[in-house]
């Protein structure tokens, strides 16, 4: 159990802090006590432990600020509870969910199969090659799906990568402004291709490819990611902002390439 939910008053004073920020520096107490569920007598003496911690600093009645230490506190916890919360979803609702893999050969039912993880799909084996195992819930034939429960050990996983690449908008020249020969030396070395906006997509066929992804790029990407799959985002240069940031939002780390023509 990770330490922040170890106890009730770790939990308020986290909610507490987070309300502060998002309404600094007016904080009212008592919608605060109402969003929380906790009495605004309780909020009052919250906020004067996180005062005397360091954590919020106090600038008057009702006025008070998160501090860098406080902001610091609150990511690390809330980087404690992904990662807590992964845990759950990989480890303890594994075992009572039925995932679903595809056979590399034929498989009986109730029979104990070996997992692997290859380009984002699930694959099962007789073949004794990973520490990750489970049970086939059915019969199956090489080739078909097949529902795998009691999942046990960790599925491995390549380290994804992430390329971001800055393309031009078409009134700065758009794919006609872009390094082709870096493009087809970087496609060459993701898996995973997406693209936002129509010059993206144009300067990638430029190089004979087609994206597999055009809509809802950012969320694919980071999908991808979980599954072990590197992939290379052409994005128009006003995207990438957002695009960085929702990735940082992840801890997925990535690189940043400009591809126009200097």
């Amino acid at each position: 159990m990770i330490e922040l939910l170890s106890s009730k008053s770790g939990i308020t004073k986290f909610q507490i802090l987070i309300e502060v920020a998002a309404h600094q520096p007016n904080v009212r107490q008592k919608e605060i006590a109402e969003k929380i569920g906790v009495t605004p007598q309780a909020v009052s003496e919250y906020i004067k432990e996180l005062v005397a911690e360091g954590l919020v600093s106090s600038e008057g009645r009702v006025r008070y600020r998160i501090t860098k230490q406080g902001v610091e506190w609150v990511l690390e916890n809330a980087a404690e509870m992904k990662r807590y919360a992964r845990f759950v979803m990989s480890d303890i609702i594994s075992h009572v969910s039925t995932w679903t893999a595809i056979a590399e050969e034929d498989v009986n039912a109730e029979q104990e199969v070996y997992l692997t993880m290859r380009n984002g799909l699930l694959y099962v084996s007789t073949q004794n090659v990973t520490n990750a195992t489970g049970t086939t819930i059915s019969a199956a034939l090489k080739g078909e799906d097949v529902g795998v429960t009691d999942l046990m050990g960790l599925i491995d996983l390549e380290n994804a990568s992430i390329t971001v690449c800055k393309i031009p908008r078409v009134e700065r020249g758009g794919s006609k402004n872009v390094d082709l020969e870096r493009l087809e030396n970087l496609v060459r070395s993701k898996s995973y291709l997406a693209t936002i906006g129509v010059e993206s997509l144009i300067a990638l066929r430029r190089v004979g490819r087609e994206p597999h992804v055009m809509f809802g790029a950012k969320e694919s990407v980071i999908e991808a990611a979980f599954h072990g799959l590197s992939s290379l985002v052409l994005a128009i240069d006003e995207e990438v902002p957002g695009i960085l940031s929702r990735l940082e939002s992840e801890n997925l780390e990535y690189e940043l390439v400009d591809l126009s023509v200097h």
